[in-house]
């Protein structure tokens, strides 16, 4: 990777320095926190419920990998809500408290790539990094499309995939707000429907696969991607495999702990649980959502 290069910023907005509200529940400490496919500029984006992990966890370090900005959908059209800008704000002042945050840029965010090597507001840009767990394992961090046959090789059908993709989303969207006017708690269309398609299982696995056999031949103990929107932790031969899901259908992170366990955080599921314990304290969507 690129030696990194820092930038000086002068005049830092006065809200960087600003103290953190008293949480109403004890943060989480992690050493390591992987997320990835927020897609901001897009409806899809569960920015409100990314918002509210962010803001029950602690992390050394915080790797973003990939499409975090959705440039795809931004170049048709512009479509920022607060909450999206929140989820920025979140991530700065995480990098300026302390917390090493990498950005490895997407396939959405590819205009983001010629910027690999460099550090913008704390936030560090590469195409892809090695990570060393704490019980000394390597794991090649990246975000996974160029083990993509119809993004590598057939880029129109990649964009004409990802406008029907959009059309699901948007349903997904509608549903959830009647869900939410019935009292209902977040449920995914998309990821249903992804995972009883039987082209789309059989890709998932031949994706995992491939992504394994190119960490292999990196000469690394493990990978960690996303891409795919299907979070994921699985052996595959000798490499462990890691797929940290996405915050627009599953709205999933990968956590290590202290000593080098790595886990998939549920965090749609863990609000569902708040909310049926205590529906007045659990997260609320917002109206741009619906």
């Amino acid at each position: 990777m690129a030696s990194r290069i820092r930038t000086t910023i002068s005049n830092l907005p006065a809200w960087l320095d600003l103290p953190e509200p008293q949480a109403f529940r004890p943060k989480r400490r992690y050493r390591t926190i992987w997320i990835s496919d927020i897609h901001l500029g897009t409806r899809g984006c569960n920015a409100v419920m990314l918002l509210d992990f962010l803001r029950s966890v602690e992390c050394d370090v915080l790797y973003l990998v990939g499409d975090i900005l959705d440039g795809w959908r931004l170049r048709k059209g512009w479509y920022w809500p607060d909450a999206h800008n929140e989820v920025v704000r979140r991530i700065l002042k995480m990098a300026h408290g302390g917390t090493r945050v990498i950005l490895i840029a997407g396939n959405h965010d590819e205009m983001l790539r010629p910027y690999a090597g460099m550090s913008f507001g704390g936030v560090e840009v590469a195409l892809d990094a090695v990570h060393l767990t704490a019980d000394g394992r390597r794991l090649l961090v990246t975000h996974g499309d160029s083990f993509d046959s119809v993004v590598l090789y057939a880029r129109w059908l990649a964009f004409l995939g990802d406008k029907a993709y959009s059309v699901l989303l948007r349903l997904n969207v509608v549903l959830n707000a009647v869900r939410r006017r019935l009292h209902l708690p977040y449920w995914s269309l998309s990821a249903y429907l992804k995972k009883r398609v039987k082209n789309a299982v059989q890709f998932i696995g031949a994706y995992e696969e491939a992504v394994a056999h190119a960490a292999r031949d990196c000469h690394v103990d493990g990978v960690v991607c996303g891409h795919i929107h299907s979070a994921e932790i699985r052996q595959i031969g000798d490499i462990t495999y890691y797929n940290d899901g996405d915050w627009v259908e599953s709205c999933t992170a990968l956590v290590e702990a202290a000593d080098g366990t790595i886990s998939l955080v549920d965090w749609a599921e863990e609000c569902r649980l708040r909310a049926a314990k205590a529906p007045a304290t659990a997260p609320s969507e917002e109206k741009e959502y619906a």
